[in-house]
């Protein structure tokens, strides 16, 4: 079978030798296979031991087949970097072929989980822009060459340059001539339990516990004390059981997120390497390092989910090709409070002290008309539920007290659309298309003019009446476009031309 990266051509011999991953991978990979099976070796030895001698031959034999596996792993993956591309060839019996064109990388990521790190290794992710279309993206995974090989491989892959092995302990470290942009500050922690991303950290982490606990046939009710608490809580009233449950939630949620927020982000930095590499670094126990070409650099973004923002924080993202959608992709700093977001996103994009960060852009506000829309949108369903609650508590009296909690949902609505209007905006500046959007997550962009390849025009039935159209600028980077919705018809076409002058010559209002 083959997997590559851009379809392969012909197999010419370019003279490179291949590499073998660090042969130190043949205990890393048999010890993490089997710390993920450690809950079903216990319950196999422990049912085998009542008189059974299978089982614990059983165990034995799936730890050989697992360090096995680790071994044939090793012998049958290579790879190589060419002045062209980067190959990795791997399997036995499912063999894999992945080649990179290395015009097309954009981004290098070096993790090292506690394991990797014992042994001084680590995993290089590649990630390149896919040919097969913008919102995909190709790349592959080293996994795993030593601690000084990977800085090495970091270098010569974003940079081009030959580069000579560096020593374990200076690979860790940030250059000498790399500018920091940013550091971690420890008030920062007061952000963590605003995250969505952290609380559902939390809740994986409580559901695998119990998946574990219950592997090994045991129950928390079990646990001394648990069963007590359990039966006064059941005998308090209704209001004191709820409330002190939710408070053992919510205080189980802080400290969780409190915790996950300083293992992902412990010695955080973000540096400017000479390499012309935006680079950060980061992790207590796994540690990370990403490292963004700024020749591949589009844009920045704020995002501000509706916790986060009522607690004055915001977090700032990288938009280059290479980095898509997912949750941590492009983050260039941990929740912060809103003014160092939009520093950080300026000093990404090199602000000069002069000018105004990108993202504090003064915006146009949109047409009255999209106000009305945001109203229309939030308060019809709503007033329609409450309608369905009325004719309900009519025909069954029982259910009258219905409708009273519905009508409460008509002011959250109303507040919801003021919101989402005052989030509408859009700037054109001399280097950068400026945009804002989103009620319940705000997230405002700057957007290289030049990295404008097209522009999609979208206009709903509603829209027309109104006179409205949502533009999208079309992009390799981040997530492939974004919007502006509910801009005037005639004054998208301008933006769209101001924007990208001559790409729109024929679209009239």
């Amino acid at each position: 079978m083959t997997v590559s990266a851009e379809p392969v051509g012909p197999a010419v011999d370019s003279g490179v030798p291949w590499r073998r991953l660090d042969a130190r991978m043949v205990v890393v990979e048999p010890v993490r296979t089997l710390f993920k099976l450690v809950p079903v070796l216990i319950v196999v030895l422990i049912t085998g031991s009542n008189g059974d001698p299978v089982r614990p031959w059983i165990t034995l034999g799936i730890g050989v087949l697992v360090v096995v596996a680790g071994v044939v792993r090793w012998r049958t993956t290579r790879y190589r970097i060419t002045p062209e591309r980067v190959e990795l060839h791997s399997g036995w019996l499912r063999r894999q072929r992945r080649s990179v064109p290395r015009d097309r990388i954009r981004t290098v990521d070096l993790t090292a989980s506690p394991l990797h790190r014992a042994f001084r290794l680590s995993v290089v992710a590649v990630r390149a822009a896919d040919a097969g279309g913008e919102q995909r993206h190709g790349g592959l995974t080293l996994d795993a060459v030593s601690t000084a090989e990977a800085e090495t491989l970091r270098r010569e892959l974003l940079d081009r340059r030959p580069a000579e092995p560096r020593p374990v302990e200076q690979s860790a470290e940030t250059e000498p001539d790399a500018e920091v942009l940013a550091r971690l500050h420890w008030s920062w922690l007061r952000f963590a339990p605003l995250t969505f991303s952290s609380l559902a950290g939390v809740g994986a982490i409580a559901a695998a516990a119990f998946n574990v606990l219950n592997e090994l046939g045991v129950s928390p009710t079990e646990v001394d004390g648990v069963d007590a608490a359990a039966e006064r809580l059941a005998a308090a009233p209704l209001w004191l059981a709820v409330g002190l449950v939710g408070l053992a939630l919510l205080v189980i949620a802080v400290v969780g997120s409190v915790v996950l927020f300083t293992e992902r982000w412990w010695g955080y930095r973000l540096t400017r390497e000479a390499d012309g590499t935006l680079r950060v670094r980061r992790g207590l126990l796994t540690t990370r390092s990403l490292s963004v070409a700024e020749e591949r650099l589009r844009g920045v973004g704020v995002h501000e989910p509706l916790l986060l923002r009522a607690g004055g924080g915001a977090q700032t993202r990288a938009l280059s090709t290479g980095l898509g959608r997912e949750a941590q992709g492009g983050v260039l700093q941990p929740p912060a409070p809103r003014a160092e977001a939009h520093r950080v996103a300026g000093a990404a994009l090199r602000r000069t002290g002069t000018e105004l960060d990108p993202t504090l852009t003064p915006l146009v506000p949109h047409p009255a008309a999209a106000r009305r829309r945001r109203y229309t949108r939030a308060l019809v369903p709503v007033l329609v539920l409450v309608a369905a609650a009325v004719i309900v508590g009519r025909v069954w009296p029982g259910l009258g007290w219905i409708w009273p909690g519905t009508v409460v949902l008509v002011p959250l609505a109303a507040l919801l659309a003021a919101d989402r209007y005052r989030a509408l905006g859009h700037a054109l500046t001399a280097q950068y298309l400026v945009s804002r959007l989103g009620g319940l997550s705000r997230r405002t962009v700057a957007l290289q003019r030049s990295g404008v390849i097209g522009w999609t025009v979208r206009q709903s039935p509603f829209q027309r009446r109104a006179g409205l159209v949502t533009v999208q600028a079309v992009t390799a980077a981040g997530e492939g476009g974004y919007l502006i919705l509910d801009v005037d018809a005639a004054d998208a076409v301008s933006l769209a031309e101001a924007t990208t002058p001559g790409l729109l010559p024929r679209i009239r209002p």
